[in-house]
């Protein structure tokens, strides 16, 4: 192993670090987005919005999401998206996962008890201010954990977008093994890189759950 070189290159790794971890925050605030409106629309009483909810997680879930981002970023410019690698990545990450979280926010909205609906409606309660202040609270606190998975799963996968040339850590180590023929240096650096990342992630996700379930 030449620990010469990898000491070398590293401060080019800890500089592609910050644009995965740019990315990874981009896309699961993105992620998020979607992933609350997919789950309106999945439980909304309107047809439609339901039909169009399933549509778009059926779609996403289906298809790979190296594929996805192919069509946004070579294919959009054919119907007049033009997107630079960055923004595609983002866009395109942040769609496909948000397709997961939906299930995810989804799935612990439905796990409340539904006499809890009942009561509210007792209390005079409209279906949008029981949404608001007794599922949503309880919910958030139940999909805490899950998100977590998304996420980390999001932030591995931002290693898809070497594939139109983002400067990230995968991008970065595939440069650096084309000019130095070291695939385990290079690789090496940029999976302890993702593992330190991941790690510091899972140890806000937890504290965050932690903090939930004490309130």
């Amino acid at each position: 192993m030449d620990v010469e070189l990898m000491l070398k290159v590293y401060p080019y790794f800890i500089k592609a670090a910050w644009v995965t971890i740019e990315l990874s925050v981009l896309t699961t605030i993105l992620g998020l987005i979607c992933g609350a409106l997919g789950a309106a629309a999945r439980l909304s009483r309107l047809r439609v919005l339901r039909i169009i909810g399933v549509t778009y997680v059926s779609f996403i879930r289906g298809t790979p999401a190296l594929i996805q981002l192919f069509i946004l970023y070579f294919g959009g410019p054919q119907i007049g998206i033009q997107l630079d690698a960055f923004e595609a990545g983002v866009i395109g990450l942040g769609v496909n996962i948000g397709a997961y979280m939906t299930e995810t926010i989804r799935g612990a909205i439905i796990a409340i008890d539904k006499g809890q609906a009942e009561a509210a409606r007792t209390l005079g309660m409209s279906r949008y201010l029981s949404m608001r202040y007794v599922f949503l609270p309880q919910a958030a606190r139940l999909m805490i954990r899950p998100l977590g998975v998304n996420i980390n799963a999001l932030i591995k996968g931002t290693a898809l977008v070497a594939a139109i040339s983002v400067i990230e850590l995968t991008y970065t180590a595939q440069r650096y093994i084309g000019s130095t023929y070291k695939p385990f240096e290079m690789f090496l650096i940029s999976g302890v890189l993702y593992m330190i990342i991941i790690y510091i992630t899972g140890r806000g996700i937890a504290w965050l759950d932690r903090k939930a379930r004490i309130v």
